[in-house]
């Protein structure tokens, strides 16, 4: 049996920008993405705390260290600079890796730097 488990996710992230004429996607510090082990390219949900709005997208490589979260493209238009946003990446599990599954979740403050990295849910 295979599961659709949490890989990752970054949390309670605030919304640096909203790009609406950029092609679709997620800017994603490039800290953060070490920290969560995200990878560019990586399919994403992102949850609006805000407003509730739960869409996916992509991740595309942020400036290292800027603490950019900036929605691009058509996902502008859920969100809004400033709102609060959970990151979750999935990844699927064979049964026999359970009992090592660590999904990773990383806490950032206000500013989106990183206040801790946790290695369970």
């Amino acid at each position: 049996m295979t599961m659709e488990m949490l890989y990752s996710k970054i949390h309670r992230a605030t919304v640096t920008d909203a790009n609406l004429n950029y092609v679709g996607s997620v800017t994603i510090d490039e800290l953060l993405l070490e920290a969560s082990k995200m990878r560019v390219g990586q399919k994403v949900e992102i949850l609006n705390i805000n407003n509730g709005e739960r869409f996916s997208t992509y991740i595309i490589l942020g400036e290292r260290g800027k603490g950019d979260i900036c929605l691009n493209g058509a996902a502008a238009r859920k969100v809004h600079k400033g709102d609060k946003v959970i990151i979750v990446a999935y990844a699927t599990y064979e049964e026999h890796e359970f009992s090592n599954y660590q999904p990773t979740v990383v806490l950032v403050d206000d500013e989106n730097r990183i206040s801790e990295v946790l290695t369970s849910i």
